[in-house]
């Protein structure tokens, strides 16, 4: 198997890793009782495509509505706004194309989107570390405890591949190349802002490279970029920034709500936004008023330590700022709960830190042992349905 071609290997290892995720759903399917969606004991295919796998297939079969649901009070409910358009589109197209249900076509997407993931992250940390370290991130990420994710109906496993695409194109300064990318990626999920945020900051930082040593000693230091790079970078700063926007400016056009997209996020909260503050509200309802104010600033340092181990600086400029930045956005803007979860998948570049951190293959194996256990929690916790006490349950 060492003799053979990576993308044999890193494919391998993907299927491998999800077929293991399949067992496990398959496992908890069978113990899945009274549900909103389907009769107890569904099978697998059934089990898949429940959560917001339903709402993708409603945007894609019924497109978005042109008026904000609300209720009573004028409060917008759940609504198919808060689910960036590109996944629901090309499962739309692919289903009229073959005649394949709405819900299997978004399957087969996150399915091979995943694949395809799998393949560009390898080369993304061949940038950064060897071929036996490069696989073994690639191994942590392919079964990380929300790897699940990555075979359902969700849009996650489109992302991914078109963030690590991006990234890769970023990575190796061909910054034209990666607009239309970027772009694409605007419009599959929420990672437009911190994404423009992080070459906002590479843009600064690659001339602060370029022109400081020419105040010094009028000679260009090795490595940094030049005019027409920085011009190129520009340009991909520019168009990621439009690109954020442009999935709210949509909602604004079509409903005429100037806010349809914020209201419709904030609809799943049951409050409006108020950047940084769930987090004191969940620190609060978890240790207590003293220790839960105290909680996000720790775990604020925490991550700061992380950032500059050894391990984590051996990733690269590029990688250490995009998952910098992703973690600024996620304490800005996100509503923490069991769906954060799933949503720390983007920093996915710390899972080749982690595979930095040691080459004992004692210490990647328990890694590996320790993630799978904790897909089964995931999946039995999160993903099937159980009712809770005042009424819902808990979402993955």
């Amino acid at each position: 198997m060492a003799h053979w071609p990576w993308w044999l290997q890193v494919s391998l290892v993907f299927v491998v890793a999800r077929v293991v995720s399949a067992c496990i759903f398959m496992a908890a399917a069978v113990h899945q009782g009274v549900n909103p969606w389907f009769p107890p004991t569904p099978d697998y295919w059934n089990f898949i495509t429940i959560w917001d796998g339903r709402w993708y297939a409603q945007a894609a079969d019924n497109g978005y509505p042109s008026v904000l649901p609300v209720d009573a009070n004028g409060v917008v409910k759940e609504n198919a706004w808060a689910f960036y358009a590109l996944f629901p589109f090309l499962g739309r197209g692919i289903s009229v194309v073959t005649g394949v249900g709405t819900l299997q076509s978004l399957t087969a997407i996150a399915m091979v989107a995943g694949l395809g993931a799998a393949l560009v992250i390898f080369k993304l940390f061949r940038e950064a570390a060897s071929r036996r370290t490069a696989m073994w991130g690639v191994v942590f990420v392919s079964t990380f405890p929300v790897s699940p994710i990555l075979q359902v109906p969700y849009a996650e496993s489109l992302n991914l591949l078109l963030l690590s695409g991006s990234l890769l194109l970023v990575v190796r300064r061909r910054y034209a190349a990666a607009i239309p990318i970027v772009l694409l990626m605007c419009l599959s999920r929420p990672t437009g802002v911190p994404f423009a945020a992080m070459l906002g900051l590479l843009l600064v930082w690659r001339l602060w490279q370029r022109f400081r040593p020419a105040i010094a000693d009028d000679e260009p230091q090795a490595g940094s970029s030049s005019t027409p790079e920085l011009v190129s970078l520009g340009g991909l700063v520019l168009a990621t920034g439009l690109g954020a926007l442009a999935w709210p400016a949509i909602a604004w056009a079509v409903t005429g709500d100037p806010s349809a997209y914020t209201r419709t996020e904030t609809a799943w909260r049951g409050h409006d936004l108020v950047p940084f503050k769930p987090w004191f509200d969940t620190g609060i309802m978890l240790f207590g008023p003293v220790l839960g104010v105290l909680a996000p600033f720790v775990f604020v340092g925490l991550f700061v330590l992380l950032m500059v181990s050894k391990p984590v600086r051996g990733l690269g400029t590029e990688m250490r700022l995009w998952c910098a930045c992703y973690m600024g956005y996620l304490l800005v803007f996100l509503h923490p709960q069991t769906s954060t979860f799933r949503m720390l998948l983007p920093l996915f570049p710390l899972a080749l830190g982690a595979a930095m951190l040691s080459k004992s293959k004692a210490y990647r194996g328990t890694v590996v042992v320790m993630f799978v256990l904790l897909q089964i929690v995931w999946v039995v916790w999160l993903w099937a349905w159980a009712p809770l006490p005042g009424g819902g349950d808990y979402p993955p």
